[in-house]
Parts: C-alpha cells; sequence; structure tokens
C-alpha cells in the first residue's frame, strides 16, 4: 500500500508521462505528415520522428517498469517480464539518448561558428558524421547486452538471497559497464550543447546594441536558441540523476518514495521538452497554432 505522499508523487510522475506521450505524438504526427506531403525528409526532420517515437516507447517502458516494480514488485522480480522489460530497455534508452545526441551534434555544427580546423572539417563532412555516430550506436548495443544479462542475472540473484557485500559490489560494477555507452552519448550531448551556447554568446556580444531592427531580431534568437539549449541541459541532467536514482533503489529495495521520486524526475525530460521543441521549431509551431485554433473553434 502506498503512501499519501507516494501516491501524490506517482500521480504527478504518471501525468508527466502522458504529456510526453502526447507530445512526442503531436511532434511524429506532424514530421510524418510533411513527409508524405514533401516527399522529403531533411536529417534534422529524421532525427526529431525518430526521437519522437523513441520518446514515447522509453515513456511506456519506464512507466511499465515503475508501476510494476511499485505494486507488483516480488512477482516482477521473479518473472520473465523483467528481462524482457530490461532487454528492451537496452534498445530503447540507447536509441533515445543517441538521437538526442546525434541534434545535439547536428545543431552544433549548423549553428556555431569556430575556426578551429577539426570542426570546420566536421561541418563539411554532416554525412560521415551520421555514419559515425550510427557506427558508435550499433558497437554501444552489441556491447551493452552481455553486460545487461549478466546484470539481469545479478539483480535475480539479490532479490532471491542475502548477498555479502562483495556481491553488491560486484553488481554495481555491472551496472556501472552496462550503462557506459550511455554515459558516453551523454557527455557528448552535454558538450556539443555547451559549445553550441559558448557559441552564440560570443557572436550575440559581437553583435552592435544599436544598428538595426534585424539585428536586434538576429540578438532575440540567438538568446531564445540559448535559453532552449540551457533549458535541455537542465531537463537532460534531470533525467540522467532520475535513472541514477533509479539504479539506486537496486540496493534499497524497500524505498519505494526514492523510487517514485526518480521515476518522477525521468519522466520530466521527455515531457517538457517536447513542449520547448514544438514552441521552438517554426514548422512544428505554426501546426500547434493550426490544432489550438481549431480547438477554440469546437468549442464556440
Amino acid at each position: 500500500m502506498l503512501s499519501a505522499m507516494e501516491g501524490i508523487l506517482l500521480f504527478v510522475a504518471t501525468t508527466e508521462a502522458v504529456m510526453g506521450v502526447l507530445g512526442s505524438s503531436f511532434i511524429a504526427l506532424v514530421n510524418c505528415t510533411d513527409w508524405i506531403r514533401s516527399k522529403k525528409l531533411s536529417k534534422i526532420d529524421f532525427i526529431l520522428t525518430g526521437l519522437a517515437f523513441s520518446r514515447i516507447f522509453t515513456i511506456w517502458l519506464i512507466t511499465l517498469d515503475a508501476y510494476s516494480k511499485i505494486l507488483f514488485q516480488n512477482i516482477f522480480m521473479t518473472s520473465d517480464l523483467s528481462k524482457c522489460i530490461y532487454y528492451i530497455w537496452v534498445i530503447i534508452i540507447y536509441l533515445n539518448i543517441w538521437l538526442a545526441t546525434s541534434l545535439s551534434i547536428f545543431y552544433l555544427l549548423k549553428i556555431a561558428n569556430f575556426s578551429h580546423s577539426i570542426f570546420l572539417w566536421l561541418k563539411r563532412r554532416t554525412d560521415k558524421v551520421f555514419a559515425f555516430l550510427t557506427g558508435c550506436l550499433i558497437i554501444m548495443w552489441l556491447t551493452s547486452f552481455p553486460l545487461a544479462a549478466k546484470m539481469i542475472k545479478d539483480v535475480k540473484m539479490s532479490n532471491s538471497s542475502w548477498l555479502i557485500h562483495l556481491e553488491k559490489i560486484e553488481l554495481l560494477i555491472s551496472c556501472v559497464f552496462a550503462n557506459m555507452g550511455v554515459m558516453s552519448l551523454f557527455v557528448m550531448a552535454l558538450t556539443a550543447c555547451f559549445l553550441s551556447i559558448i557559441s552564440l554568446w560570443r557572436h550575440t556580444r559581437r553583435m552592435p546594441s544599436h544598428d538595426s531592427r534585424f539585428l536586434d531580431l538576429n540578438r532575440e534568437a540567438h538568446v531564445k536558441a540559448m535559453k532552449v539549449l540551457i533549458s535541455f541541459i537542465i531537463l537532460f541532467i534531470l533525467y540522467f540523476m532520475g535513472f541514477l536514482i533509479e539504479a539506486l533503489c537496486l540496493f534499497l529495495t524497500e524505498n519505494k518514495l526514492l523510487f517514485i521520486f526518480g521515476f518522477a524526475m525521468a519522466s520530466m525530460y521527455p515531457c517538457c521538452h517536447s513542449f520547448i521543441l514544438s514552441l521552438t521549431n517554426s514548422q512544428l509551431k505554426q501546426a500547434l497554432m493550426r490544432v489550438l485554433k481549431r480547438l477554440k473553434c469546437c468549442e464556440t
């Protein structure tokens, strides 16, 4: 039985998950509709569409995992469902983080302005960058499956018998190695975002502060882009902190409140970032305004 605090926090986390599914579904629907109409799909739109679909699956997965552990923990840990969820988790979570990282890197190559030779070389070869990132994803999948299988076995052992301290250390090491690829992608995404912010900030400072309306609009666009990137960084960090808290609960199986708190933090990123993308992307924003106008007309 859940306490009042646990129930309230679970309701908040579930609401975030539902809003995240709606936001991601909207992005996927708009991009797929435009793709069918124009029969063209740019790399950025492809990544956005893939990110939207992967977030939908991620949200359903973390929600199913959370409810199973909270309400049916004993049954969940001894059933084959836990094994199936963890294997799907490896595929979906890597794909989701990989797409977010790819989006950050492509935005960096598109909007940043650095004179370093490596950056200029990468900027002229976005196709090779995409191929390299795809190869990294495949290698991470192949290396993570055996580690995930070992971690599943260790977790089942920890819930079926008393473990000595050494076995818990081994479980922690397995957990760290199984998520090394995710952490590497996380660092790459944050690095790309920080470099984009530095470039935008430098460019904004070099702009004249009094010349023309065009420069004012350009400055405003740069400031807006920096705010979007900063919000992405904050949400992305909260997302990983939520997963770390959920992983920590492997060792604190009785602390449901901490686990639900981690679930709420992890659900915040796909929910909020989907709506930020919808409001900052001109194509998605126009589609959102059309939907809101139609809903307003239906109400009247």
